[in-house]
């Protein structure tokens, strides 16, 4: 077997709890987006992403109350839209460097990610938030500055995370052979979809979830255990 080269991580579920981003981030944005777009509009980069957020909803025109009333209503569904979680990063911005709230890591994962380094694996990030949404996260976290530990970071820009495809062009971004790069995920959809493109895969089942029975990946309960030779 192919030795492992890199390490390619998801967030949610996986370095960092779900409820974090759910009771913490989604209510931050959802209740700071009517006061950042109006007082925001003119940055271009705000109405890059809200006439992308316009074009994926194939709208015409619209109001910046009816894009507000929309990207709310994609909050509240958890829309994995581009979009959508760049606005939600510029939004987190303004928090993290107010200081209202730190990301959450679990408790193994700061000395298990620098162990990696040590040991000579390039480490990277691949979730659905966008990249400088995950750069503040690791930059802000409850165990300080964890970002410098990541060679990169992907986002749905690279591509849908169940679709093969994504996980072959960050390969070729990172310039490593597929069955050199390990993904770490709780999401078995994910990992089918990395495996389908040749990387090795473990499945994170943190408590109180349980690895399943019948687990078609390796299945671990912490980074600790995670097989990374």
């Amino acid at each position: 077997m192919p030795e492992i080269r890199a390490i390619l991580t998801d967030i949610e579920g996986t370095t960092s709890s779900l409820d974090f981003v759910k009771d913490v981030l989604f209510p931050y944005a959802r209740k700071r987006l009517p006061v950042f777009v109006s007082t925001h509009a003119d940055r271009p980069d705000v109405q890059h992403w809200l006439h992308e957020a316009a074009k994926e909803a194939e709208l015409v025109s619209a109001t910046q109350q009816e894009m507000i009333d929309l990207l709310q209503h994609w909050i509240d569904l958890d829309r994995k839209s581009t979009a959508l979680k760049a606005l939600q990063g510029l939004i987190w911005e303004e928090g993290y460097a107010a200081g209202e709230f730190k990301a959450h890591v679990y408790p193994e994962v700061p000395a298990r990610l620098r162990q990696w380094r040590a040991d000579g694996l390039r480490l990277y990030v691949y979730s659905s938030g966008s990249v400088p949404a995950q750069q503040l996260f690791f930059g802000h976290s409850e165990a300080g500055d964890l970002a410098p530990l990541f060679a990169g970071f992907f986002d749905t820009e690279t591509g849908p995370k169940r679709v093969a495809d994504s996980y072959l062009r960050i390969a070729e971004a990172i310039g490593e052979a597929p069955g050199h790069i390990l993904f770490l995920s709780d999401v078995v959809e994910e990992l089918d979809a990395a495996r389908a493109a040749g990387l090795r895969t473990t499945l994170i089942a943190r408590a109180p979830a349980r690895c399943p029975a019948d687990a078609t990946h390796p299945c671990v309960s912490d980074f600790d255990a995670v097989a990374s030779g």
